[in-house]
Order: C-alpha cells, then structure tokens, then sequence
C-alpha cells in the first residue's frame, strides 16, 4: 500500500516474518493429525497410545511456537493449548466420550461469553479484534464530524454481537459434529480413528461456516461506514 519502493523493500522482510503460513497452519493442525489418528493407530503401526500423542504433538508444538514466535500469551491462544492437552488426556486416560462433546462444545461457547462479557468493560474484544485491521479512531473522527458517534458505538455494539453469535454457533456446530462422528471408548482404536476423521470435518463443518460468518461481519462495517462517512475502502483500513 506504501507507493515508496525502497520503503517497500525495506518492509518486506518482517511482513513476510510476521506473516503466518496457512498451508503450514493448516498441516499441523488438521491435515497431520487427521492422517495420523485415521492411518496410524492401529496396533501394527503406531497403536492407539502413541498415534493419539504424536498426532497432537503437531498442533500443540506449533501453538506453542507460535506463542515464543509471537512473544505473547493470550487467553485465547492459552485456551486453543489447554484444548489439546484436554483431548490429549481424555484419550489417555480413557473417559467417557461424552468428555470430549462437551470440551468441543464448550471451548467455543466459552470463548462466545468472553467476547459477550468484554462488551460490558472498558476494552471491548470486538476493538482489539478490529483495531488490528481498521483504522478505529480515523473511523471515529470521521462519525464525530457527520455528529453521528452514536451510530459508530451502534455499529460496533452489533459487530460484536454478531461475533459473539458466531462462536455459539461453531459450539453448536461442534457438538453436532462430535456427537455423530466420535465412536468407541476412548482409548481404543476407534476413538482414535473417529476422532481423526471430526479433525478433518471440521474445515468444512466449523472452519468454513466461521469464516463466511466472520466476511458477513465484515461486510456489515465496511457497508455502514462507507454509508455514514463516505469514507473510500482502503481509507478506514489500517496501512
């Protein structure tokens, strides 16, 4: 977005330190696992034990090193790691499946609350998600001037409800997902391969519904800010 080619250059290395590899993302987190826990388990391979670790050993060293990578702990970040290990002990020890609906269902129904409860504070969740792409206060001077600030603290108030609705959903999604496809006691095979396969469906169960939900959130500011301030896109956008 800087027209300044040598400030372009000069930019671009931590663009591309700072910028996270989906593909890798990806990997580490469904594809790795979701082969290993469907292929890997069985007692002539891996075993039930060892494929269930070494397959949340992936996402879990990648969060971890996103952490160190990032140089800061978030609750969110702690709580995606607390869920692998839940998983992971779930599945070692051997409790009722039942444990493992409620964990999915209840990561995104905690995290739905969080962002509900942050509204009712000084430093609502919806800001720090959205101060990471918009320019907020620009946006704000631009409303203060149309004497319509109002319907700035309206618009974000919606946003953030619509976010919340999100996560309730993806809790809904999750439980949906793990009541039909977990089968067998944990600890067994067959939790281990059913387990791999909630893995892989959740790209097109969760992920997917999340993110269309998350560009209709999106759509929504940019529409209702363009329409009160007449600001162009690129203009509200953090450069």
């Amino acid at each position: 977005m800087n027209n300044a080619t040598e400030i372009k250059n000069s930019n671009t290395p931590q663009k591309q330190q700072d910028k996270e590899n989906m593909l890798l993302n990806i990997g580490c987190n469904v594809v790795i696992p979701s082969i290993i826990m469907t292929k890997f388990s069985k007692p002539e391979y891996l075993g039930q034990v060892y494929g269930l670790v070494v397959a949340l050993l992936f996402p879990f060293t990648y969060g971890v090193l996103d952490l160190i990578k990032k140089k800061k702990v978030n609750f969110f970040s702690a709580l995606g790691l607390f869920s692998i290990l839940m998983t992971g002990g779930i599945g070692l020890l051997k409790l009722n499946r039942d444990w493992m609906v409620i964990k999915e269902t209840a990561i995104p129904t905690i995290i739905g609350l969080i962002v509900l409860a942050s509204q009712f504070t000084s430093k609502p969740f919806v800001k720090t998600f959205l101060g990471q792409i918009l320019d907020l206060e620009k946006i704000r001077q631009a409303f203060e001037e149309k004497s319509k600030v109002a319907d700035f603290d309206r618009i974000l108030n919606n946003s953030s409800y619509l976010l919340c609705s999100t996560f309730f959903v993806s809790g809904v999604l999750n439980y949906v997902l793990a009541d039909y496809i977990l089968t067998g006691a944990p600890g067994s095979v067959e939790f281990n391969e059913s387990l791999g396969k909630m893995t892989a469906m959740s790209v097109p169960v969760i992920t997917v519904p999340m993110m269309l939900m998350v560009g209709f959130i999106m759509f929504y500011l940019f529409k209702n800010i363009k329409k009160t301030t007449d600001l162009d896109f690129e203009s509200f956008l953090k450069h």
